[in-house]
């Protein structure tokens, strides 16, 4: 439910804020997994008890579809009470980090296993090859899932602000009307006000990937302060707040952004999502670039890979820009247009 607070100001607005910008760290019994991490926990607890059981019961079957000798059912059987070992440690564990990394100690060995079957002049090269690429697919989940399930609940912070020439109601009234956020959030795709405070997301991911979760705001103070947070079973575990100041002399709203969030696949899910220049900081920094445009100007008037993009910053100090590039800008205000840089010198940290 949303919690409007009346009354609520000064002091007592900045602890709102830092609660929703400090969700992750407040919220957690120490070493708690995140939602997504212990989804796929038990998603990989299911595939072993599955895995183990054809192993065990079926092993002649299993060996013919790895391509191996069938003169290693027994080696099998062993393997198969292995993986059932390993999924039910998942499911017994509240962490479930130990029967985790056993599914990454038996992937090394059934690894190692493929490879020595590779010698045997009777293996089957096509299936083995197929039976050996699949567990690499596997080995690469369970990696993920480990790392993220060894570092709990640790998420990925980023912070942003900007100074935009608009009254604080003006500005706190359209980020509130959450539907307005794809508008100058570029991997926002939607987003669904259910009332009370809940709300459903839906956003592109690195590589394309399409991620949704449900949130729920956890104070709201008008003109002033919004936080909130993700609920269980989100894709993506996430949190954060927006704070509205009123900049010197009236001189429009100092908007702070403060978010925290578990990536898909933890650490090295970060990491991926760098490659693909999902940098949270950058992302941030630009969405909030567009949000200016959008309440100064009425619309987002430059291409991304210019004014927007992070092509922009490194350009300007290096040539003009060209022609192309400054289409529309007759169109901005001229107190935008020259005080932009000055602005973003001068705002608070």
């Amino acid at each position: 439910m949303s919690t409007n607070v009346e009354g609520m100001r000064s002091g007592r607005t900045t602890s709102a804020y830092d609660e929703g910008a400090n969700y992750f760290t407040e919220r957690a019994r120490p070493g708690l997994p995140s939602t997504s991490a212990k989804r796929l926990a038990n998603g990989l607890g299911w595939f072993s008890i599955g895995l183990g059981l054809a192993e065990l019961l079926a092993p002649k079957a299993m060996a013919n579809i790895s391509g191996v000798s069938k003169e290693r059912t027994g080696l099998i059987r062993l393997y198969g009470l292995r993986e059932l070992a390993a999924g039910i440690t998942i499911f017994a564990q509240e962490k479930p980090t130990e029967g985790v990394w056993s599914r990454v100690a038996g992937d090394a060995l059934d690894l190692a296993s493929l490879g020595a079957a590779a010698a045997n002049p009777e293996t089957k090269k096509g299936r083995l090859a197929f039976a050996t690429a699949n567990v690499l697919a596997v080995t690469a989940l369970d990696v993920i899932c480990a790392m993220q399930l060894s570092n709990g609940n640790r998420g990925i912070h980023a912070e942003g602000s900007c100074v935009v020439n608009r009254a604080p109601e003006e500005v706190y009234q359209f980020w509130r009307n959450f539907q307005n956020l794809p508008r100058f959030m570029r991997h926002l795709e939607s987003v669904e006000d259910h009332g009370g405070g809940r709300s459903h997301w839906k956003a592109k991911g690195p590589a394309g990937m399409e991620v949704e979760w449900d949130a729920t705001i956890i104070a709201d103070v008008p003109n002033e302060v919004i936080t909130w947070r993700s609920l269980e079973n989100s894709d993506v575990d996430n949190a954060g707040a927006v704070r509205f100041e009123r900049a010197a002399g009236n001189r429009g709203t100092i908007i702070k952004v403060n978010l925290e969030y578990n990536p898909i696949g933890g650490p090295l899910g970060a990491a991926i999502a760098k490659l693909f220049g999902e940098e949270p900081e950058q992302q941030l920094d630009d969405d909030l670039r567009r949000f200016k445009q959008m309440m100064e100007v009425g619309e987002v008037v430059v291409s991304d890979a210019t004014l927007l993009g992070t092509g922009y910053m490194e350009q300007r100090p290096a040539r003009p820009a060209a022609a192309s590039e400054l289409e529309g800008a007759e169109s901005l205000p001229s107190q935008t247009a020259t005080n932009y840089d000055s602005q973003r010198r001068t705002m608070p940290q």
